[in-house]
This record gives structure tokens, sequence and C-alpha cells, in this order.
């Protein structure tokens, strides 16, 4: 018997981790009212603390800043390979001028 994956956005995993922190309850009980896995629900409460300290995390960010600079880093990227493509647009130009 196949069960379906279940997706969570990134406001429902900030909420759970809101519940569990700030309202004292543990992991065990949250997941248990909620029918969530412990599993999942101890990643998202390790990629806040991780987001919360300045590093990436793991998987899809759940703060709205790391999801900024995330979107800053891929825009960035992108930047950059249209800038070194121009570089060599115009040196191939150059030296089909001479």
């Amino acid at each position: 018997m196949n069960r379906k994956r279940r997706t969570f956005d990134a406001a429902f995993k900030l909420q759970v981790v809101q519940m569990i922190r700030q309202q004292d309850l543990s992991v065990s009980q949250v997941c248990r009212d909620m029918s969530l896995g412990e599993t999942a629900v101890r990643r998202w409460l390790n990629q806040v603390d991780a987001e919360q300290s300045g590093q990436p995390g793991i998987g899809k960010p759940l703060t709205a800043e790391q999801q900024r600079i995330r979107q800053l880093e891929a825009e960035n990227r992108q930047l950059r390979q249209d800038n070194n493509l121009l570089k060599k647009a115009s040196a191939f130009i150059a030296r089909e001028l001479r």
C-alpha cells in the first residue's frame, strides 16, 4: 500500500518550528498532534537553526531572508554568466575586425 508523499510550504514548517520553540512543546507531541514525521520536523528545526546562524541550510529555504539570499545568489550567478559571454563575444568581434 503506497502512501503519497506530503509536501509542506515554508510558512507551515516555520509555524511548526515556532510551536515547538515558543510553546515549549516536545517534538514528539507536536508530531503526534499534527500527524507529522519526527525526522522531517527535526530537519526543519535544524534548517531554521542553520539559517538563523547565517548558514544556507539544506533544502528549500524556510525564512524569508534565506529565500531572498538564494534568489539574489541565483541572479548574481546568471549575471556573471552573461558578463562572461559578453566578454568572449567582444573578444571574438575584436579579433575579427583586425
